[in-house]
C-alpha cells in the first residue's frame, strides 16, 4: 500500500455476500446484449483492497448491476491491504483462493504471479476481447512479464510536481520539466515569505521514498537491475540525492517535511512548487471538509489555487534518457483456481459496462488506463473529466482545473515507472517500502548527516540484505 493513498486508513471490512442468481451465457462487452442464459448456477468470490465503507458500497452497486446483467452471483470480500500477503498465503494453503482479486498494486500483482497464483491466459483474453489498443501501452507493459499478462490494469495514480502558474508567468519561467528548470524556478521564486519548493524528507515514511523516486527516476536512477543486482549506488542515484538535498537545503522550508507539511505549505500559499500525488486534486479544489486551501486569495476565492496551479508528470534529469515519474497502476487479476468463465465475464464487465462507475468511486486516484472502447476511443477519458470528486461536497475536477492540467493527468500513465517492477522484483519494491532504507538516505542527506555517496552506499547495503531475505 502506498504512503499517500487514503485506502491505507481503512479498517477491516467483513465479507459482503450478494443475492444468488442464475448465470447468463454472454459477457457484457461494450454494450453487447447477453446471450440466452444457461441453467447451471454460479457464484464467484471477488476480493478487493478497497475497504473504506463508502467505496465498498459503491463497489457493491457495480457488482449488483453485473449480477442483474449476467445472472452471476458475487461474494465481495474486503481484504485490508496491510494483511493482503498474509491472507493470500493462508487462502492458498487452504485451497480457498478467490476467483478474482481487484484494486491490487503492481507489487501485489508480482507477488501473486511469483507464487503461480494468476491465470495469465484469462487475463490476456479479457484484454484481447475488449481491444488491446484501447489500453495505455505503459500500463500493459508494467503488468506483463515475458509476454504473460499478469493482471488487467484498471487505473493509475501518480506523483506530480505542482507549481504556481501565476507566479511562473510573472517571473517569465517555463513549466518545470527538468532538473535545471526546477532548480532555476526554486531559486528565483524563493523568498523569506515563500519557499521555492517543498518536498518530503522525513525518514520512516513511504511518502518520502515515493517523492524521491519521483525525482530520481527521471535521472535514470534505478533501485535494482534485471539481473537482481542492487544499483542504488550508481552515479545517477548519487546525483539525484545531491539534487534533492540542494533543492531542499537552499530553496525550501527548514527542518523535516512530511506528507502533511508539504500539503500545508502549498495550500497556505507559502510554496511555489510541491511534490505530491494526484490525490491532492480534490483537496485543492476545496472538495474535502478536512483539508482545504488557506492561501490569502483563497479566503474570498476558494478556487484560486486550483485555477492557478499547473502540473508536470514526467521529469527529466541530466543523466536521464526520458521523462519519468513515480506512480502506481492498480489491477484486476483472475486467479489460477477461478471459475474461469464467470470470472472472465466479471473482469470484462468492470472494464467495459461498469468501468465508468468504477473510476467514479475516486476519480482523483483512479485515472483511466483504458481511454475508451473500440467504437468510442475517448469514451472513458471524457467521462472521467466530468466525474464528481471529493468527500461531502462533490464537483467534477474539470470545474476547477484547466484542460491543460486534465490532459497532463490523462497522459500521465505513459511516464509511470516503479522501482523493481520491470526488473521483476516487485517483492523487493514492496519490502523496500516497508523497511524504507531510501527514505533514510533522503533524510540523512537533507539533514546534512551524510553525503549523497555515503547515503547511497548505506541504502544499497540495506537493499541487498532485503533482497536476500525476499529471495
Amino acid at each position: 500500500m502506498n504512503g499517500t493513498s487514503r485506502r491505507a486508513k481503512a479498517g477491516f471490512v467483513s465479507v459482503i455476500s450478494l443475492v444468488a442468481a442464475l448465470i447468463a451465457g454472454c459477457t457484457p462487452n461494450d454494450g453487447q446484449q447477453p446471450a440466452p442464459s444457461v441453467t447451471e448456477p454460479h457464484v464467484i468470490t471477488v476480493w478487493t483492497t478497497e475497504t473504506l465503507p463508502d467505496r465498498m458500497a459503491k463497489s457493491r452497486a457495480i457488482v449488483e448491476r453485473f449480477t442483474a446483467a449476467t445472472g452471476v452471483t458475487v461474494d465481495l470480500v474486503g481484504v485490508p491491504a496491510h494483511r493482503f500477503n498474509q491472507i493470500v498465503s493462508s487462502s492458498e494453503a487452504s485451497g480457498d483462493l478467490p476467483d478474482v482479486i481487484g484494486s491490487i498494486s503492481l507489487g501485489q500483482v508480482r507477488t501473486l504471479a511469483a507464487n503461480g497464483l494468476v491465470n495469465t491466459e484469462l487475463n490476456t483474453s479479457v484484454i484481447n476481447a475488449l481491444g488491446q489498443h484501447t489500453w495505455s501501452p505503459r500500463a500493459l507493459e508494467l503488468t506483463r512479464e515475458g509476454g504473460l499478462q499478469l493482471s488487467v490494469p484498471d487505473s493509475s495514480w501518480q506523483h506530480l510536481l505542482y507549481y504556481r502558474k501565476d507566479l511562473f508567468a510573472q517571473a517569465g519561467l517555463a513549466a518545470p520539466k527538468t532538473y535545471a528548470d526546477i532548480m532555476a524556478a526554486a531559486k528565483k521564486l524563493d523568498t523569506p515569505q515563500m519557499a521555492g519548493i517543498v518536498a518530503a524528507n522525513k525518514s520512516g515514511q513511504a511518502f518520502t521514498q515515493q517523492s524521491f523516486e519521483h525525482i530520481a527516476q527521471g535521472n535514470g536512477c534505478e533501485m535494482v537491475n534485471a539481473k537482481d543486482g542492487i544499483t542504488f549506488e550508481s552515479p545517477q542515484c548519487v546525483a539525484a540525492l545531491a539534487f534533492y538535498r540542494d533543492m531542499l537545503k537552499n530553496y525550501s522550508v527548514p527542518g523535516l517535511q512530511d506528507i502533511d507539511t508539504v500539503r500545508t505549505s502549498y495550500f497556505s500559499g507559502k510554496a511555489a512548487m510541491a511534490i505530491w500525488s494526484t490525490m491532492l486534486l480534490d483537496e485543492m479544489a476545496g472538495l474535502r471538509t478536512d483539508t482545504k486551501p488557506s492561501c490569502p486569495e483563497c479566503t474570498s476565492d476558494p478556487g484560486f489555487l486550483a485555477r492557478n496551479t499547473g502540473v508536470v508528470a514526467g521529469l527529466l534529469g541530466p543523466d536521464g534518457k526520458q521523462p519519468a515519474q513515480f506512480g502506481e497502476i492498480t489491477s484486476w487479476t483472475i486467479t489460477k483456481d477461478s471459475d474461469a468463465e464467470p470470472a472472465r465475464r466479471f473482469v470484462e464487465y468492470v472494464m467495459s459496462d461498469g468501468y465508468a462507475d468504477w473510476l467514479a468511486i475516486a476519480p482523483e486516484e483512479r485515472l483511466p488506463v483504458r481511454a475508451g472502447s473500440p467504437g468510442k476511443p475517448a469514451e472513458y477519458s471524457d467521462a472521467w473529466k466530468t466525474m464528481p470528486a471529493g468527500v461531502g461536497k462533490q464537483e467534477p475536477l474539470g470545474k476547477f482545473f484547466s484542460q491543460d492540467v486534465l490532459s497532463v493527468l490523462l497522459r500521465g500513465p505513459e511516464d509511470v515507472k516503479h522501482w523493481g517492477i520491470i526488473q521483476g522484483r516487485g517483492d523487493l519494491a514492496g519490502a523496500a517500502l516497508t523497511e524504507l532504507p531510501i527514505a533514510k538516505a533522503v533524510g540523512d542527506v537533507t539533514a546534512g548527516t551524510a553525503d549523497p555517496k555515503a547515503a547511497a552506499h548505506k541504502a544499497a547495503a540495506s537493499l541487498r540484505s532485503i533482497l536476500g531475505s525476499v529471495k
